[in-house]
C-alpha cells in the first residue's frame, strides 16, 4: 500500500522535472506527508499541466459525507473500473502525485521501511482525483494513490505498492480525452525490481507529527 511519503526537493527541481515554467502554488518540501493532509498534485486543466494542492483521501462527488475519504487514501489497480468510488475519475479525472520515497511497515516485524528508486530522483505516483461540494457550496478537492502488487523486492515488505509511472507515460495517464480504460489498465503495473531500493527508517515515521529529516535518514 502507500500510507506515507516524501518529496524533499526544491521547487525548481520539480518545475523542472515535470516541464513547469512556473506556478503561484505555495510547495514546501516535506519529509513524512500523511493521509488526511494536503498534497502536492500534477493534472490537466483545459489542455494545460498545472500543479496544486488535493487532499489526500478521495471524497466521491455523490458522497454524502466527507469522512469517507478517510476509507480511499488507495485505490486498487486491478478494481478501479468496479468501484463506484473510483470508477468515473479512472475514465476522466487521473492525476500524478510527485514524490522521491514512500514508507511501509514490514508485515512480520512491524520495521518501517524507506522505499526510492535507485538513484533517490523524483518519481510519479498515479493518482486519482474528484471534486466534492458540501451543503455550503464550498468545494473540497481530494485525491487517491492507485496500488498493485508489489515486485520482487518489495514482496517481504508488503504485498502492495504504489503504481509509479515512468515519464514515457505521463503524457497518456494525464489527458483527460483519453477516456478508454482498456488502455490505461496496462500502465498499473509493478516497477520493476532493478530500478527500486528498500532500506529501514527509524521508527519517527511513524508520527505524523515528526516531518524532519530523520525520517528519511538509514537506520
Amino acid at each position: 500500500m502507500c500510507g506515507r511519503f516524501s518529496l524533499r526537493v526544491e521547487m525548481d527541481e520539480l518545475l523542472n522535472y515535470y516541464g513547469l515554467i512556473q506556478s503561484s502554488y505555495a510547495y514546501t518540501p516535506r519529509y513524512n506527508i500523511a493521509p488526511g493532509q494536503s498534497i502536492t498534485a500534477l493534472l490537466d486543466s483545459n489542455g494545460e499541466r498545472r500543479i496544486g494542492p488535493l487532499r489526500w483521501g478521495l471524497v466521491p462527488s455523490w458522497a454524502s459525507d466527507e469522512k469517507i475519504g478517510n476509507k480511499m487514501i488507495n485505490a486498487r489497480a486491478e478494481t478501479l473500473s468496479e468501484k463506484p468510488a473510483f470508477r468515473q475519475s479512472f475514465s476522466r479525472r487521473r492525476c500524478i502525485i510527485p514524490a522521491d520515497g514512500y514508507y511501509d511497515w514490514k508485515k512480520d516485524t512491524k520495521e518501517p521501511y524507506r522505499i526510492t528508486l535507485g538513484d533517490q530522483s523524483i518519481f510519479s505516483l498515479a493518482a486519482l482525483y474528484d471534486t466534492w461540494i458540501s451543503s455550503d457550496g464550498s468545494k473540497l478537492h481530494t485525491c487517491s494513490i492507485i496500488t498493485t502488487e508489489s515486485n520482487d523486492l518489495l514482496l517481504t515488505i508488503h504485498n502492495r505498492m504504489p503504481v509509479i509511472l515512468p515519464r514515457e507515460h505521463h503524457d497518456l495517464w494525464l489527458d483527460r480525452s483519453m477516456t478508454d480504460i482498456t488502455l490505461l489498465q496496462p500502465l498499473l503495473i509493478p516497477l520493476p525490481s532493478d530500478q527500486m531500493t528498500a532500506y529501514p527508517v527509524s521508527p519517527l515515521v511513524g508520527n505524523v507529527k515528526n516531518d524532519v529529516p530523520a525520517c528519511i535518514e538509514p537506520l
